[in-house]
């Protein structure tokens, strides 16, 4: 079978721009890491990026299956649908969610509302629209601490350490700096305290739960916050307990409540789940339909390390996966 593989490659990085800007961006290494574990599995592999490139070459010689990895440019919240409502549209099945769950999922403060509808518990907060003064915020709606962060963004873009704000009297600059650097909703989110948690999640209708995985912070702290500075130098920041040491009651609410939130959101296939353990009661934070896959350091290859999975068994159970459900 020819697969194709979508993706957004890191470039130089404009000065003009914030330096988180290309976080979900990837290296040819992982790319590449993809495309072997592919061809490992008997196919033929061909590289259709994103963008004006992906459509041309999508047009010209239409591959008979995509991996899709592709984040999309820019800062709109759709953006992570747009090479998935292509594919829709000429027929081409796809790994990964469909255009409705990309966008929907990319919108913190939207996949919240859907998940606690579904009876998930969330952290309280307010989303900040571009137009809105701080002095608008209805009263009783700013619960702190807080954490403050943009709400279309994923791999922890604008989530750095002065995210975390104690006091009402720090939101403003924190806000204003935020609102230069990522033109957008900002999401004002009670902040959880208690075990930082990702799990691991692939299937569809009744997904399985690949592992939860806790991250520790290797010096004790009263607000922990998984920021941007925490991941890039995430081997002297963490541990990565896999899987979590926890109790059995509160592993098996984790598993119920991931997924809850898988369902709800429409999730297709494969997802990574973060929440918040406080008093034994899981928070749901974000959940990422497109989880990273840099075979060195993604929280979900080393989730997947965690419980014994080579990284070609993972990719090979996201394409299974997608192929079973296409059928």
């Amino acid at each position: 079978m020819n697969v194709g593989i979508t993706f957004n490659l890191k470039q130089p990085l404009d000065p003009s721009l914030p330096d988180d800007a290309q976080e979900e961006f990837d290296s040819p290494h992982t790319i590449e890491a993809i495309a072997t574990a592919l061809r490992g599995m008997g196919h033929a592999v061909t590289l259709l990026g994103d963008g004006r490139e992906f459509l041309q070459r999508v047009l010209a010689a239409p591959p008979d299956f995509v991996f899709n990895f592709a984040e999309g440019t820019g800062i709109s919240r759709s953006r992570e649908a747009r090479v998935p409502a292509v594919l829709e549209m000429l027929g081409i099945p796809y790994t990964g969610s469909d255009p409705l769950t990309m966008a929907l999922t990319l919108d913190k403060d939207l996949a919240k509302i859907v998940v606690a509808a579904a009876g998930v518990r969330v952290p309280g907060g307010y989303a900040l629209a571009p137009h809105e003064a701080l002095d608008d915020v209805p009263a009783g709606r700013l619960i702190f601490p807080l954490v403050a962060k943009p709400a279309w963004e994923g791999s922890s873009k604008g989530i750095r350490s002065k995210s975390l704000v104690e006091m009402p009297g720090e939101l403003a600059d924190v806000v204003a700096e935020l609102r230069r650097d990522h033109k957008q909703t900002i999401l004002l989110e009670e902040y959880i305290g208690g075990d930082e948690i990702t799990v691991g999640l692939y299937g569809n209708e009744d997904p399985t739960v690949l592992g939860i995985m806790r991250v520790v912070p290797k010096q004790a702290d009263d607000y922990f916050i998984y920021s941007l500075e925490v991941k890039r130098d995430y081997k002297n920041q963490v541990d990565y307990e896999t899987p979590a040491r926890l109790a059995a009651e509160v592993l098996t609410a984790i598993e119920a409540s991931a997924k809850t939130a898988f369902r709800a959101l429409g999730c297709r296939d494969i997802a990574r789940i973060d929440f918040r353990v406080q008093g034994g009661v899981p928070y749901f934070l974000e959940v990422n339909p497109l989880p990273g896959l840099n075979p060195a350091d993604s929280d979900l290859v080393y989730l997947a390390r965690g419980v014994g999975w080579t990284y070609e068994q993972l990719i090979g159970v996201i394409v299974e996966t997608a192929l079973r459900r296409v059928g």
